[in-house]
């Protein structure tokens, strides 16, 4: 065989080669998770502990291929970080996060969504929880495969609320949490991408709509440094070290904005320094934006794997509960052996690792093009939205919040865009036709001139041509040009569809899921 064949051969395998070694690391956690547990297990109990193990290192592993795009899937997007970077930042501090930050004890039926009460015994609970598992596992694993980031959560109660129905009856579920599971489908989207657009306007009107935007960015991104670091300061002491350090949401805030002084006197000296050797473009002013994406996204990867890791180590904590302590009645809490806390932080970072980089591209870069400022409003809001709708006891999903705050930012845009095209309409139209030297000239001043001039610029316009000119002098295309406006889209809409039907049959396929399994499991068990 000639060398140009056996070339093409290994390009034609070196996919197929990729793939096999992510299956086989993989499956390697897999089946050491499941010895160890052997291992410390004794009996018929040791071998459902095992399986349990297993599958509780197979549900970490898909949520840390798809959740964690959410954290650092927009500063990847942006080329803030490289995708080997995020991998290495997000791995260290999920694991960190879920290790220091996990808590001790978790619930062992995931947001109240069944009555444990209404289980009939123990050991249709641990079945409940082994199908629970396994079915949000693989949803999740679904969704990771066509690139589609869906919430854990959800992925998680949708399974046990499954279940749980296959083994007692839809009497155990509780519909009213079911209700404001389906209210988070609208409410998350739509609170992140609101927050997100309005950060994104405001960096706009503030910075890169001036006319010395070097000068204005040395005024306004310390401020909005100072003001991440509150949120998130605040964010991660209500929602990532919760379980080590109880505090309420007035300290978390005082405590937040006392760490948002510090960061703005420490920042304030550093960006008037970085400001004075580059250029007057956006591109040189969304460099300021790097430094603080980094760190955000270590942040809500630590408090991420401190909150989410329960959605790996929850069903499989209570089925150790049930096996090891030959428990006769059901707890709604139990304790988090260590072991079984280092299974989840060790699989979400495997699972990330291995298979989050499809997600990751789809949140960074499938949906809208991103840079650093759209990544810092997209950080913004994935934060202020949790703090915002927890005080308001509404529903909200993170996977929902940054996915929308992508969205948001797009179509921000997308309008903005269409804005200034309607604008240039309007210019064009009220210059006489042919005078192509003085719509130039007037553009060229228009291009430059700050948002606030723009309006005035155009209102003196119209006000010239309608004393002026006569609206007959205008040509046939140049009043077509006033009724049709450029409209460019700027985010995918086959991505917003797709993701939008994940996220509505999330909770219904895994409870389906999770009820055939119920049913496979107990048939195989029964004599």
């Amino acid at each position: 065989m000639e060398l140009q064949h056996i070339s093409e051969i290994e390009r034609a395998t070196r996919k197929g080669r990729a793939e096999l070694f992510r299956l086989g690391t993989g499956l390697i956690f897999i089946v050491g998770g499941m010895l160890y547990a052997a291992m410390i297990g004794q009996g018929e109990g040791g071998v459902m502990l095992a399986a349990a193990a297993a599958v509780g290192c197979y549900m970490a592993m898909n949520i840390g291929a798809n959740d964690v795009a959410n954290n650092v899937g927009p500063a990847v997007g942006s080329k803030a970080l490289t995708l080997g970077g995020a991998l290495v930042i997000a791995a260290i501090f999920e694991a960190a996060g879920a290790l220091i930050a996990g808590g001790e004890v978790v619930n062992t039926i995931r947001s109240g969504i069944i009555d444990p009460a209404r289980i009939p015994d123990p050991d249709t609970f641990v079945w409940v929880m082994m199908s629970a598992l396994l079915a949000g596992a693989l949803w999740l694993n679904i969704a990771t495969a066509v690139g589609a980031p869906v919430s854990t959560t959800h992925s998680i109660v949708g399974a046990v609320l499954g279940a749980g129905i296959a083994a007692s009856g839809m009497g155990i579920a509780n519909w009213d949490e079911v209700g404001r599971i389906v209210v988070s489908w609208v409410v998350s989207p739509l609170m992140g991408g609101i927050v997100a657009a309005a950060f994104l306007y405001l960096i706009k009107r503030s910075i890169t709509y001036q006319h010395d935007m070097v000068t204005a960015a040395t005024r306004m991104v310390p401020y909005l440094v100072a003001l991440m670091a509150w949120t998130f300061g605040t964010y991660l002491l209500l929602k990532g070290l919760k379980q080590v350090w109880e505090v309420d949401f007035l300290t978390a805030v005082l405590i937040g904005f006392g760490f948002a002084v510090a960061v703005l006197f420490l920042v304030r000296p550093m960006v008037a320094r970085r400001a004075q050797s580059i250029a007057n473009s956006k591109q040189s002013v969304n460099r300021l934006f790097t430094a603080p994406l980094i760190f955000a996204a270590a942040l809500l990867s630590f408090a991420h794997g401190s909150n989410d890791v329960a959605n790996a180590v929850g069903p499989l904590a209570a089925i150790v509960d049930v096996l090891s302590a030959g428990a006769t009645e059901i707890s709604r809490s139990a304790p988090i052996p260590l072991w079984v806390m280092l299974m989840g932080a060790l699989g979400i970072s495997v699972g990330l690792a291995l298979f989050g980089p499809k997600v990751i591209k789809t949140v960074g870069s499938e949906i809208t093009e991103l840079d650093q400022m759209r990544a810092y409003c997209i950080a913004m809001s994935a934060t202020i939205t949790v703090i915002i709708a927890s005080q308001l006891g509404l529903p909200v999903s993170s996977t929902h919040i940054a996915v929308g705050g992508v969205f948001g930012v797009g179509f921000l845009r997308e309008y903005l865009k269409s804005n200034y095209a309607r604008m240039v309409a309007d210019i064009k139209a009220h210059h006489p036709e042919g005078d192509q030297a003085a719509i130039d000239a007037f553009l060229a001043r228009f291009e430059v001139a700050p948002i606030d001039e723009k309006g005035q610029m155009l209102r003196e316009l119209k006000a010239k041509a309608k004393q002026q000119l006569d609206p007959a002098h205008f040509s046939k295309m140049e009043r077509k040009g006033l009724r049709k406006v450029y409209r460019k889209e700027l985010v995918k809409r086959s991505q917003l569809m797709r993701i939008a039907a994940a996220w509505v049959i999330t909770v219904p396929a895994s409870a389906l899921m999770a009820a055939i399994l119920f049913f496979m499991m107990r048939g195989m068990m029964l004599d």
